[in-house]
């Protein structure tokens, strides 16, 4: 195969197993608010979602502004606290990205998380030299599933969207990736099969992936 190709990764749930901290960060959050969701509503409401619709949605009223800005510094520092000691990349993650970059395709992250999420992990996930382009929600107008996110992806890789596959774990995500014309690799770390979209191909973590299986997608 010829043809350059590019693969973007999600964060939480598709680098890391996130997902389980944030639950905690959330729970420890809404409990100083007397709320108590269940484990059924985050994953309907949280897992893929931009903080200010889990903090409206939740909370029962619009989030916007100044004030969404420190509520969600409040919990995305509780979540960096939380997780900090536990930060380790999904099995395989790391040599199947080496494979990738070994064999020059172009490498994206791009998450609905703050940027200091994603500090904290390229701190400890050591890829970031392999990055073409770093996107975080500071860097896009609209949230997955509006596909903004993966089109400034392409575009700061230099490729057209046809040429790029994903990797995501939500199904807003997935939806994002779609909608921006790409293809999707489902990873199942937060949900089944059933409550993704369509995607490409599905996997529960890296172990099997390889250059060859990506390249074979096109």
């Amino acid at each position: 195969m010829n043809k350059e190709i590019a693969v973007i990764f999600d964060m939480d749930g598709v680098i890391c197993h996130t997902n389980p901290y944030h639950s905690k960060a959330f729970r420890e959050f809404f409990s100083t608010r007397n709320l108590s969701p269940t484990e059924e509503e985050f994953a309907q409401h949280m897992y893929g979602k931009s903080n200010s619709y889990i903090l409206s949605h939740f909370l029962k009223r619009p989030i916007t502004g100044e004030e969404l800005l420190q509520l969600e510094f409040e919990k995305e520092s509780l979540f960096r606290k939380i997780y900090a000691p536990y930060i380790e990349p999904i099995a395989g993650f790391t040599p199947f990205i080496a494979d990738l970059y070994n064999n020059n395709v172009k490498l994206g992250v791009a998450t609905s998380a703050p940027f200091a999420n994603l500090e904290l992990i390229l701190s400890k996930v050591d890829i970031r030299e392999k990055l073409g382009s770093v996107l975080a929600s500071e860097d896009v107008k609209k949230h997955k599933p509006d596909p903004e996110v993966y089109l400034k992806s392409a575009e700061n890789l230099g490729i057209s969207p046809d040429r790029c596959i994903v990797f995501e774990d939500s199904f807003s995500g997935a939806s994002a990736a779609i909608n921006a014309g790409m293809r999707v690799v489902g990873v199942l770390s937060s949900h089944t099969k059933d409550e993704l979209p369509p995607c490409n191909l599905y996997i529960e973590n890296y172990l099997q992936m390889s250059y060859t299986k990506v390249s074979d997608l096109f």
